[in-house]
């Protein structure tokens, strides 16, 4: 896959655009699958040392959905939403 094709899959996860799907990049994350399961702290703690800053929080609640996203079949509307992610994960 090339770098368009890898940014056209990631910004199909509801809230990643394309700055969004570089950050996932810029992190070895080159695929939805790639998320299935993963840490999201640790995905935004491994962005924040990319970028050699701690980035804003938002992009952590992105990251929370994102991987809820990659790691189930059948999505809640609302767990689709990044801003419903805020410092504890939606309950089930």
């Amino acid at each position: 896959m090339n770098e368009k094709e890898m940014l056209k899959e990631l910004m199909q996860i509801p809230g990643v655009g394309k700055s969004i799907a570089r950050d996932l990049m810029n992190i070895g994350i080159t695929s939805i699958g790639k998320l299935r399961g993963a840490d999201p702290e640790k995905l935004y703690a491994k962005s924040n040392k990319y970028a050699g800053a701690v980035q804003d929080r938002c992009l952590l609640y992105v990251f929370r959905c994102a991987v809820y996203y990659a790691s189930h079949k059948k999505h809640d509307p609302k767990k689709l939403l990044w801003w419903n992610w805020k410092e504890k994960p939606i309950k089930n």
